[in-house]
């Protein structure tokens, strides 16, 4: 790489490491803590990139942004912030950030979005203004690398007029990926219609729910569950749309792609529907955004007023094991009802487990074996974490994050059926018992004594 590099960070960890890296690959780097400094310096002509933090002692690196586009135009910044939620990523895309990556970030992916953002300089718009307040109480948050590759792909999008289909589970958000395309567009002050079979019912329906959607976005919820009827309806509506048309999105629990060639689906609708399609990950799938949104329902329980509480190690360890079938609908009801049943500050493990045992567990697929589920369910999975990248390849590193995610549940779940006995688990696992222990050890992995299973 060549170029000079504005490094903007108030952890002097983060600093020295990128300061590191970015000279060994040949940038000279100037770094700070201070983001008066940071805007010194681009003021002064000095850089060829940008790379700073949200949160800074003196002031937020993304209400920076204009200040900088307006001092030195084309100047790429990248973002980088612990913030990790969809309404941070939107944020850096509407102050026009180059890019933007979550905390902990991978650091050689980083330094490929550098080496990136040097090479091309290109100019890149003003914003149309500062960006929002975040709403706290958007649950979309998660710093797996599945949910950050959603959050760009919401960012690229909602700003075209292209149809949005968005697909997943019950209770993984999809409603909400869809407000939050149409609240940070710029159709956001227009109105946002809800659109069910029985409001396409008569003849003058379709016409009547494009006109209160004028402008603005129409969704249709959970239109795999459409009548065929109202299916036709609205591929006929479709044709229609005009000038002042509203922006078209959709939700599906099914795979409707799945569908087309049984005739449960129509052909014509889904290519109407499907110009980019989203699909949102079942919380089983990123487990290590369990704990995040543990604490944001927490937090926002306090805000409505209710008790302040906090889950004990053992607690979101339980919580982390668990299957969730109903997603995060389901993760934000039960502690919602732990905020309000238990009787300490800090939710005990039995608490927890007295709670999950009355939730309802993953339904086992019918009609294969257990390696053919788990093989399909990852190979769903893998398939699913490679699209969201939008034809980019994922960030290095892919076997040992995949390996990882497969290792601890197999563990917790083995340690959990024999009650933590080590000797017991490493038996039942066909490992070696030192083996077992140093990967407790590196999966930070809490044993404790539990009911068996078997």
């Amino acid at each position: 790489m060549d170029g000079t590099v504005l490094v903007a960070d108030d952890d002097r960890t983060i600093r020295t490491v990128l300061t590191q890296a970015l000279t060994r690959a040949g940038c000279k780097v100037h770094a700070t803590s201070s983001l008066t400094t940071l805007l010194r310096w681009v003021g002064e002509g000095r850089g060829d990139l940008v790379i700073t933090d949200v949160v800074m002692p003196d002031g937020n690196g993304l209400e920076a942004l204009p200040e900088i586009a307006r001092m030195r135009p084309g100047l790429p910044v990248i973002v980088i912030s612990a913030q990790n939620n969809i309404v941070t990523a939107i944020q850096a895309a509407e102050a026009e950030a180059y890019d933007y990556l979550p905390k902990p970030f991978d650091l050689p992916d980083l330094m490929k979005r550098a080496a990136r953002a040097l090479r091309s300089r290109r100019h890149r718009p003003a914003p149309s203004g500062p960006p929002r307040e975040q709403d706290e109480d958007l649950p979309l948050v998660g710093r797996t690398p599945a949910m950050q590759a959603l959050y760009r792909l919401v960012a690229r999008v909602m700003n075209t007029d292209i149809p949005v289909l968005i697909t997943g589970e019950s209770g993984t958000g999809k409603s909400l990926i869809a407000r939050a395309v149409h609240d940070f567009s710029d159709r956001r002050n227009m109105p946002f219609v809800v659109a069910t079979p029985a409001e396409l019912e008569g003849i003058d329906a379709p016409a009547a729910l494009l006109e209160k959607a004028r402008g603005g976005s129409l969704l249709f919820d959970e239109v795999g569950d459409f009548p065929p009827e109202i299916q036709g309806r609205v591929v006929r509506m479709l044709d229609t749309l005009a000038d002042g048309a509203p922006r078209i999105m959709a939700t599906s629990q099914d795979d409707l792609g799945a569908r087309l060639e049984g005739g449960g689906f129509r052909k014509d609708l889904f290519y109407r529907l499907g110009g980019v399609i989203i699909a949102v990950p079942p919380l089983r799938e990123r487990v290590d955004d369990i704990e995040p949104l543990c604490a944001h329902f927490l937090a926002r329980a306090a805000r409505d007023g209710l008790a302040r509480r906090r889950l004990s190690g053992q607690a979101r360890a339980l919580f982390r094991g668990f299957g969730w079938p109903g997603n995060v609908r389901q993760l934000e009801n039960a502690i919602r009802r732990l905020v309000v049943t238990s009787s300490e500050e800090e939710i005990s493990a039995a608490e927890a487990q007295a709670v999950l045992s009355q939730q309802p567990m993953a339904a086992a697929t019918e009609g294969a074996d257990e390696t053919e589920r788990l093989s399909g369910s990852v190979e769903k999975h893998l398939r699913r974490y490679f699209d969201l990248h939008g034809g980019a390849l994922p960030p290095p590193g892919l076997y040992g994050r995949i390996l990882r995610e497969i290792e601890r549940p197999l563990i917790e779940v083995a340690l959990e059926a024999t009650g933590g006995n080590q000797a017991k688990c490493a038996q039942l696992l066909g490992i070696n018992r030192n083996t077992l222990r140093k990967k407790i050890t590196d999966l930070d992995i809490r044993v404790t004594r539990r009911r068996k299973l078997m």
